[in-house]
């Protein structure tokens, strides 16, 4: 038995593997022992015993007799739960032991073990991915998912925008600047990771919901696998960037929520799953329920810790008034009829004005004075574009953002002034919008190109002061700065010239250019490119571009920081300068 005791003592050292009532997650365990994790074979040979115990000296290396191990763990009398097979198991069984325990209980796809770059600048483009093997592919990987140089750096504040001289950072060292980051946002994570670990109390995203019109247009025969992979690869760095009392919240539909918590579940572990958040998008009356179904009046918010044991949740707390509209009726009665509107859609929009901008106010059939009371529900959309609520309250909403009131409860949840707070599907900058009003240091990420155009647009507007959202509600007058900056792009740039091109001598422009100034895959030959140039002037111009976009290096999309100093991909002496700044590499 001593050897039990020494296992369990050892492993009980991981807070993660550890129930709250002092139990070993032996199950836990298990499925970490079959993933070769670092982190308990770390522990395992932190301690002699069991390093003698569970590893094999094969000509002075050390491997892990993984089958041992587990074979040993699963031992019946190891621990209490094991004298008998049906003592607290209730569940389907193969060969007398439980799926969990056997591990077979997981989300799988097609290229599951992939690694998807997921480069799409623009909503309308089509793209072809490439899948990167984990284990085929190593190289390429460490190579795409390499920190990157930076540029077009610039501060913007409040006397409007200055070039970027450096970074402010902490006692420690962190940077304490607001950031907003062009480019793609796997990359733009990795990126931050190397300055961010662990040091993020909240990350809220907003992802593409795969609806099939809602611009996620990757890969059409493998569209689920391609956004499982997609999500996976960025959550489970989300995850290292998460401080140990840290939350994530994902947003989704009806689409893929359920994939999602699965898929959430097996990153952050089914402990660390704390609430799926009903938020209501409209109200059920009016042309809506002219649909042949049950109505979807919803979307779901996933809610997860990074550490169950850690997790600092601030409950709020509200007093019950009476509920005053904002507006009344007949006093915009004619207003609503000139935007063309009918009876029942101004029912629905004044309901928007009057429950989305107050929640606080909303009625409520019970006297909750002094309870707690969590208002998420009670904040609602309906189904007006952006343009309509703008010429009603004469604030610059935006189409499809969401509510401020919203990201507010939630930052509110997690947050203390100062904070950070990350966004990587920064869309129009609602989460960075609403930190900035509420002082917490936010980070935002996106690739889409209207991120200058509306992002970053909108959140000088805050800094001026402006009145949309919850500023009224927080007292916001103006102020706060932040950071832009982009990934700078190498192969990146050809790809979306090709992308863009309308016909076929815009791209035959653009491979003459390619031949030059590119760097295409090793094994591209241009002189038989060159002996078959009519054959591809034959192609269509989808294939084409297809084709032109094969021969391009997919790891030297973007420029990797090892190439600083490589004089084939032209750094300036400025970009240079805020990337070194930014990692902290001293000269």
């Amino acid at each position: 038995m001593k050897l039990y005791e020494t296992l369990e003592k050892q492993l009980k050292r991981e807070p993660n593997y550890v129930t709250d009532s002092g139990e070993l997650k032996k199950w836990v365990v298990i499925n970490k022992a079959q993933n070769y994790d670092a982190e308990l074979i770390g522990l395992l040979l932190d301690d002699k015993e069991l390093k003698a115990k569970f590893f094999l000296d094969i000509k002075g290396v050390l491997v892990f007799n993984q089958s041992f191990f587990i074979q040993f763990l699963e031992q019946k009398n190891y621990l209490n739960d094991s004298y008998t097979a049906y003592k607290n198991k209730v569940g389907l069984t193969i060969d007398g032991k439980f799926l969990k325990q056997r591990n077979e209980v997981a989300l799988v796809w097609p290229f599951k073990d992939c690694v998807l770059e997921g480069g799409q600048s623009r909503e309308e483009d089509k793209r072809e991915e490439i899948f990167f093997n984990e284990t085929l592919a190593q190289d390429e990987i460490t190579q795409l998912l390499e920190p990157k140089v930076l540029t077009n750096a610039k501060r913007y504040t409040s006397k409007g925008e200055k070039p970027l001289e450096k970074f402010n950072r902490n006692k420690n060292g962190i940077i304490t600047d607001n950031l907003i980051i062009k480019g793609n946002n796997l990359l733009g994570l990795h990126s931050l990771k190397e300055e961010f670990y662990g040091q993020v109390k909240l990350i809220y995203i907003d992802p593409p919901y795969n609806t099939g019109n809602d611009g996620f247009n990757y890969n059409d025969r493998f569209n689920q696998s391609t956004w499982l992979t997609f999500m996976k690869n960025r959550l489970e760095v989300a995850r290292q960037l998460l401080s140990e009392d840290g939350a994530i919240y994902v947003n989704l539909d009806f689409n893929q929520v359920h994939f999602a918590k699965v898929l959430m579940d097996e990153i952050f572990g089914n402990e660390n799953f704390q609430r799926e958040i009903i938020w209501r998008i409209g109200w059920l009356s009016g042309y809506k329920t002219i649909d042949k179904n049950f109505i979807r009046n919803h979307d779901s918010i996933l809610f997860y810790s990074k550490n169950n044991k850690n997790l600092n949740f601030i409950k709020k707390y509200i007093n019950n008034e009476s509920f005053k509209p904002l507006v009344k009726y007949e006093k915009i009665k004619d207003k609503l009829t000139e935007l063309g509107l009918n009876r029942q859609q101004q029912i629905d929009l004044l309901n928007f004005i009057n429950h989305t901008n107050r929640p606080e106010k909303y009625p409520i059939e019970d006297v909750w004075n002094g309870n707690e009371y969590d208002d998420l529900n009670s904040i609602a959309i309906v189904s007006f574009s952006g343009e309509t609520v703008s010429k009603m309250l004469g604030t610059p909403e935006l189409k499809g953002q969401k509510s401020e009131k919203l990201i507010q409860r939630i930052i509110e949840a997690h947050t203390n002034e100062n904070d950070i707070v990350l966004d990587y599907h920064l869309g129009t900058g609602t989460t960075a919008a609403v930190a900035n009003k509420m002082k917490r240091q936010f980070i935002g990420v996106e690739q889409m190109d209207y991120i200058e155009t509306i992002a970053v647009e909108r959140l000088k507007k805050v800094i001026e002061g402006e009145q949309s959202g919850i500023s009224k509600a927080v007292n916001w007058t103006g102020g706060g700065e932040f950071v832009y900056f982009e990934l700078k792009k190498s192969n990146q740039n050809f790809i979306e010239q090709v992308e863009s091109a309308k016909d076929t001598k815009t791209v035959l422009k653009i491979w003459e250019e390619m031949k030059t100034k590119s760097f295409l895959n090793y094994n591209v030959d241009l002189q038989k490119q060159e002996a078959h140039i009519e054959e591809f002037k034959a192609l269509t111009l989808e294939e084409q571009k297809q084709h032109l976009v094969e021969l391009l290096d997919k790891n030297q999309l973007y420029v990797n920081l090892s190439s600083l100093n490589d004089k084939d991909f032209i750094v300036s002496s400025d970009e240079k300068k805020v990337t070194e700044d930014f990692y902290q590499i001293k000269k």
